[in-house]
């Protein structure tokens, strides 16, 4: 069995490193999980047996009082699809399922009844003490109080709700078969579904589920036969973020985001822009050299800089914010708030700011997260140890390998924000730049993009697509590489930084210049597309 088992995840390695384009570095898959199954981060994985899937009748024997851990698959095409989820999110966490992570969230032309509307697309995992149909019922019912009635088989409907895995059973009843039956052939749900694993084969439970699929590579080989990564961003198939009452491909284009400081002590503009008249014309000049994104900061996030209290920020930022949303320029653009609290988030997003941009990842105000959930928009978790005061202390800027810590301690910024109820698909991450590493950690990690990427895979492959927003400008590493003392004469040297990001992978770029940003994200553009159509 042990034997079959170490090659089974043996030969789902050289799949996994096709998904992500020959990118994965040489890792052997582990075992462990079958021989101590209790060394397994996830919780359920100890009832798991694997390599062999349980029958129905074993799972109602011995699944009713632990813990099973569980795929569900989720679609809707009809009315507000985004709202729809958070519905149907929050209405199986009170009927006996507890969420702990998300996929990302697809836009996918619709299957077998072609014409109807686009669909959206996701998943969760998570865990339930219900048996398989006791969940079936539940997710019925759920299905019922958002609205769905019987129609046409595959057409229109608000929620669509499926029991991809239940544990590590097989199960063929008249009502419910678990694997789902027809997970092979649709792109709409192997995509999410892989989201929800890790290639590094540490997990017992994800080595049962692969053993599921009937395939010797598990789901990853599935998902390639369909097109694997190389159908993401067609008409069949876009990752998208909600945002405002957008869905934004992301992968499309890379977006601006300008940076409007009302601080006296930003590094860079401070006192420029604390007067009204004076912010509203620098957001009028952002948004005409190419912003798609105003982030608004009334914090000094600098290296020493004093901390301010929520109500001394608010002061300084609502009447700008109030101002800024009158203006016509704003139309079709997004407006972001940097802060790292919760109260200040709270009261922009209540005056139409669309996305939360947190240096702090949620470790300076817990309460961001939960604050973050209920808002329901975009949510920016960036990598910084400390807080501004301490972030380049000695201890702080100890890596042995920058990247994979960034990835790690990013990683864990996640778990916490998904384990608060803010879905994947609204996450945005940020590495960093500037915060809590010496120049050589900067360069390095604006050059490892794609390595932080693939260090998140091994633990999440939905959190390494997840989107990249990339933050150099003016930075002072830029200044002691170019002899440049005025960051306001760094702006060469940041389009360099901003270009090489966007090439390893950045999505978005958050620059004081918006019009070198915005051309140096065209020219990157335009590389990557020359680059696609040459493949």
């Amino acid at each position: 069995m042990l034997l079959h088992a170490k090659k089974s995840l043996k030969k789902m390695y050289p799949v996994a490193k096709n998904y992500f384009g020959g990118l994965l570095s040489s890792h052997s898959f582990s075992v462990s999980d079958l021989v101590h199954p209790l060394r397994s981060s996830n919780r359920a994985s100890r009832h798991a047996i694997p390599f062999k899937a349980r029958s129905f009748t074993q799972c109602s024997l011995e699944g009713r009082s632990a813990d099973q851990e569980i795929v569900i698959a989720m679609g809707s095409n009809v009315g507000d699809r985004v709202s729809t989820f958070d519905r149907a999110l929050q209405l199986m966490k009170s009927s006996g399922v507890s969420i702990t992570r998300h996929a990302n969230l697809y836009e996918t032309a619709p299957a077998y009844v072609t014409d109807q509307p686009r669909f959206l697309n996701s998943a969760i995992r998570g865990t339930t003490r219900l048996d398989p149909h006791e969940l079936l019922k539940k997710l019925k019912e759920i299905e019922k109080e958002i609205g769905r009635t019987s129609g046409i088989r595959y057409g229109p409907r608000p929620i669509d709700l499926d029991i991809l895995l239940y544990g590590n059973s097989q199960i063929n009843s008249e009502t419910l078969i678990v694997p789902h039956e027809r997970i092979h052939e649709r792109p709409f749900v192997l995509a999410p579904l892989v989201d929800l694993l890790g290639v590094s084969g540490d997990d017992g439970t994800e080595t049962s589920w692969h053993s599921l699929s009937k395939c010797s590579g598990g789901f990853f080989e599935l998902w390639n036969k369909l097109g694997g990564e190389s159908i993401i961003g067609t008409e069949g198939i876009k990752r998208v973020l909600p945002v405002g009452n957008c869905l934004l491909d992301w992968c499309e284009r890379t977006l601006v985001m300008g940076v409007l400081n009302l601080t006296p002590d930003s590094f860079s503009d401070g006192g420029k822009f604390q007067q009204v008249e004076a912010a509203i014309s620098q957001a009028k000049l952002l948004i005409s050299e190419g912003a798609d994104i105003i982030d608004i900061g009334a914090q000094s996030t600098r290296p020493f800089a004093k901390r301010l209290s929520p109500n001394e920020e608010l002061e300084r930022l609502i009447p700008v914010l109030d101002e800024i949303m009158k203006i016509p320029e704003m139309e079709g653009k997004f407006l972001s708030v940097d802060t790292f609290y919760a109260e200040v988030a709270s009261e922009a997003v209540k005056r139409g700011v669309h996305m939360i941009n947190d240096v702090s990842g949620g470790q300076l105000d817990p309460k961001i997260l939960k604050v973050a959930a209920e808002l329901r928009v975009p949510y920016v978790a960036m990598h910084m140890r400390g807080d501004p005061s301490t972030m380049q202390s000695e201890q702080n800027l100890q890596y042995d390998d920058v990247c994979k810590e960034v990835a790690s301690e990013l990683y864990a910024h996640v778990r916490e924000a998904e384990l608060s109820g803010i879905p994947l698909w609204r996450i945005i991450l940020d590495p960093g730049i500037g915060f809590s590493k010496k120049s050589k950690h900067n360069l390095e990690v604006i050059m490892g993009l794609e390595s932080i990427r693939r260090e998140m895979s091994k633990m999440s492959i939905g959190a390494s697509h997840v989107p990249i927003l990339l933050g150099p400008s003016r930075k002072r590493f830029l200044g002691e590489i170019c002899n440049r003392a005025d960051p306001v004469e760094r702006d060469v040297a940041t389009v360099a930084a901003v270009t090489a990001g966007i090439l390893n992978g950045a999505n978005i770029v958050r620059v004081h210049n918006a019009a070198y940003g915005a051309d140096a994200a065209k020219v990157c553009d335009a590389l990557h597309k020359g680059k696609r159509w040459e493949d």
